[in-house]
């Protein structure tokens, strides 16, 4: 591990992490909250159409995900609540158009076919310090968001109808909320890549609610235990050379059985 911190990338790796851990901290417990998993995960997929626009027009495809993500985000918001839409219909048919489109824009791509294994299933240790600088711009606003605005947050979360008797901007948070979560998505990808990044907004969130329902607490812990993930995951997949976001992933999974087989052998559940 010490040989492992004199290296520049594997710094950048542990940073990067840590800075993913706190935005995916923020946003999946909001997630969790308000029953947006599928919604998180269309938007997660609509992203690929975007990284393959990218491509395609010879542009920074992490660029282009951000705009897919984050139009998919508010139109899914939108044609539900205004245009008599279900939700998850809306959700399906830009899942399904995202990952249509970044196939079609990807075989279209003139000269050599990108490598798309890093966006797909992630690889940290490849983070630049570009990457490093706007998710610390998103986990810095995000903690400002959660320091002054946390009880309107929760407010939205459980109850958007008390919200609205609160006489609380429902609409504009619940709009703020899904683009925040958008731009996670999309910055969080060099982590653990599109395939697997739902379960880095919903795996530590499920493990820290095992032990309280404290909304703070959960968003909290969910941190901790999403950068002890990763700094474990990145460890092991240095020296077994394997994907480090699959392993981050599989070390949550394991966690969390883990932790669901203590509690219901000490009688807890």
């Amino acid at each position: 591990m010490i040989e492992l911190l004199g290296y520049d990338f594997f710094q950048n790796a542990l940073l990067g992490s840590f800075l993913t851990a706190i935005a995916c901290g923020i946003v999946g417990t909001y997630i969790v909250a308000r029953r947006l998993v599928f919604i998180s995960g269309g938007i997660t997929h609509a992203s690929f159409g975007g990284l393959g626009l990218g491509f395609y027009l010879g542009t920074n495809p992490v660029l282009m995900a951000l705009v897919f993500s984050v139009l998919s985000a508010l139109g899914v918001e939108w044609v539900s609540k205004t245009q008599n839409v279900r939700e998850d219909s809306a959700i399906a048919a830009v899942w399904s158009l995202g990952m249509a489109l970044g196939v079609l824009f990807i075989f279209l791509t003139p000269g050599y076919s990108p490598n798309l294994s890093a966006y797909l299933f992630g690889n940290i240790l490849t983070i630049s310090s570009t990457d490093i600088l706007w998710i610390a711009i998103l986990a810095v606003l995000l903690l400002f968001i959660v320091t002054f605005f946390l009880r309107e947050i929760i407010y939205v979360a459980f109850d958007n109808s008390f919200a609205t008797t609160q006489k609380l901007p429902v609409k504009f948070i619940e709009y703020a909320m899904m683009f925040f979560i958008a731009v996670t998505i999309v910055l969080s990808i060099r982590l653990v890549g599109i395939m697997l990044l739902m379960s880095l907004l919903t795996l530590p969130q499920m493990i820290v609610n095992q032990f309280t329902s404290d909304f703070k607490k959960i968003m909290y812990g969910s941190i901790i235990v999403g950068f002890l993930a990763c700094v474990i995951g990145l460890v092991l997949s240095y020296y077994i050379n394997i994907p480090s976001g699959a392993f981050i992933i599989l070390v949550l999974t394991l966690l969390f059985f883990s932790v669901k087989g203590v509690l219901a052998l000490s009688g807890k559940q």
